[in-house]
């Protein structure tokens, strides 16, 4: 899902309903590097960043094929973007896009988006508020179709708290 849907938070949930490992691949991502994301894709710029989430994807993946039990492994906004990612995610996992509403994305990334380099460019007339909200829905109407097709399921997150999305995925993977 896209970033601010809950995809860390939901994901540390799950691990512990199903009571298996967790990971954050931009997590893994930063200890790699020894460098936060904005860093990287200031210092190196977002090809190089995507070339990096592959191969720690792969590594991952690797690694998870060798470990017993599932892993709960959440995923940056843009990974599934890159199409070999989508291909890894969606032919040797069971992906769960979290879809969330534009409103309720503005409304969690609007004190972030210093933090987040794909918002950070964002620049419109009008408020600042109004240009976050095009970038966030540019960047939705490049990705949604995306996210979808790499899912087994969708899980809309509108309205629910993060133990009622982690509940209702158990559900979908019992």
């Amino acid at each position: 899902g896209f970033m601010g849907c809950g995809k860390s938070s939901v994901g540390r949930r799950l691990s512990a309903l199903l009571s298996c490992s967790y990971a954050d691949l931009d997590a893994i991502i930063e200890k790699a590097a020894d460098r936060t994301i904005p860093e990287i894709f200031t210092s190196e710029g977002e090809a190089a960043f995507r070339a990096m989430e592959l191969e720690e994807l792969q590594r991952v993946a690797v690694s998870a094929a060798q470990h017993e039990g599932p892993l709960v492994l959440s995923l940056g906004g843009g990974t599934v973007m890159t199409p070999e990612c989508a291909k890894l995610v969606h032919e040797h996992t069971v992906c769960i896009y979290l879809r969330t509403s534009l409103d309720v994305l503005v409304e969690r990334l609007k004190s972030e988006s210093d933090g987040r380099p794909m918002l950070s460019n964002a620049s419109a007339d009008g408020s600042p508020i109004d240009a976050l909200r095009a970038r966030i829905a540019a960047l939705m109407a490049q990705r949604s179709s995306t996210y979808e097709n790499t899912a087994h399921y969708t899980v809309d997150t509108d309205g629910k708290s993060l133990d009622e999305i982690a509940e209702e995925i158990v559900g979908l993977l019992s």
